[in-house]
């Protein structure tokens, strides 16, 4: 059974932002934007504020 964890559910201007972790991946997170598509990388982030930043960041590229 995977055991992910979600910390944060953003949703902004119809995108949602999912930061979550997982024992093997650490921290992460993915982008649901508003047509849909989920973007995201397998990147390590070590505390969920980290994912979060990058997340936003992202977020804010998008917008």
């Amino acid at each position: 059974m995977s055991q992910i964890k979600v910390n944060e559910v953003i949703c902004i201007k119809g995108s949602t932002l999912i930061v979550f972790y997982t024992p093997s991946h650490c921290w992460e997170f993915c982008i649901i934007s508003r047509t849909g598509g989920i973007f995201g990388e397998q990147k390590i982030y070590y505390t969920a504020a980290a994912a979060l930043t990058t997340g936003l960041s992202w977020l804010q590229d998008e917008l």
